[in-house]
């Protein structure tokens, strides 16, 4: 995480939130009295407010473990030609 000053954020405030939100990469302003903050686009921050939840969820988390496991064992469900077609829109 790339970070700068308050007085060089403010000073590049166009140019610095224009990079944040192109690169996807967060930028850490830091202050004198040691509250820094971050700034981050906002589909960034609603993606990680996305794996957040799904990290907090046991059944998700469950759901996913299982269907790893049984991909790896490639014994889960196998979709038919008809079903593929449609989850692809063919």
């Amino acid at each position: 995480m790339d970070s700068t000053t308050v007085n060089k954020f403010r000073d590049g405030l166009k140019t610095l939130v224009d990079q944040v939100v192109s690169q996807h990469i967060p930028l850490r302003v830091t202050r004198r009295n040691g509250s820094d903050f971050v700034v981050m686009s906002a589909e960034d921050w609603e993606r990680d407010q996305e794996t957040l939840y799904v990290l907090q969820n046991n059944s998700l988390m469950r759901q996913i473990a299982d269907s790893s496991a049984t991909h790896a064992t490639r014994s889960g469900h196998t979709p038919t030609k008809e079903q593929l077609d449609e989850i692809v829109g063919i």
